[in-house]
């Protein structure tokens, strides 16, 4: 299976690295070409307002909307469950997302960079899974079809609706391949 990572911007060798220690065939995604390559996407995480602009600039935003409008599946992290959501509370008004999750996801709802942390998680399906957050977003509304597999403080932390997954938190920083194990196993 070849995976994409979005490598415009944000943790994407730590992705890649990820998926081949699982066996997948990472393809870095910085063109349209690319991008056609691929069976399914991972958005990592980065700066959802500057990867918003770059999707734009780069020519990707059109071309990752109707593959993904077309079922291609996809994993969001930190930044991209902002790209992924429907709703983007606090967000730039020309921010755009693909709105392929049907969650509304509040930015930074941890706070700032100083108050980035690391917790242990009760995942459904997974057991414990050491989770890290880096200006982390968490979703405050779920739609109708949106599993909720993961939770902070009551706040939905990890999601998934169909073949699309998405994180508050990075996983890729974590050393557990579990939730893109998962990910794989899913959409394979």
């Amino acid at each position: 299976m070849k995976v994409g990572v979005l490598a415009l911007q944000g943790d994407v060798s730590e992705h890649a690295q990820t998926l081949s220690d699982l066996g997948a065939d990472p393809v870095e995604v910085r063109t349209p070409d690319a991008l056609a390559a691929i069976d399914a996407l991972i958005l990592p995480g980065g700066e959802s307002t500057t990867m918003s602009m770059l999707l734009e600039s780069s020519g990707l935003f059109e071309p990752i909307a109707s593959r993904l409008d077309d079922g291609m599946p996809a994993f969001g992290t930190c930044a991209g469950m902002i790209l992924l959501a429907k709703d983007v509370l606090d967000g730039r008004a020309d921010q755009r997302s693909f709105g392929v999750l049907d969650i509304a996801v509040r930015r930074n709802a941890f706070g700032r960079q100083v108050d980035s942390f690391e917790s242990e998680l009760d995942v459904d399906g997974l057991g414990t899974v050491h989770a890290v957050f880096i200006r982390a977003p968490y979703v405050e509304r779920v739609g109708d079809g949106v599993e909720v597999l993961a939770r902070v403080d009551d706040h939905p932390v990890l999601c998934r609706e169909g073949r699309v997954f998405a994180a508050a938190f990075h996983p890729e920083l974590s050393g557990d391949l579990r939730l893109h194990e998962l990910f794989l196993r899913e959409v394979s």
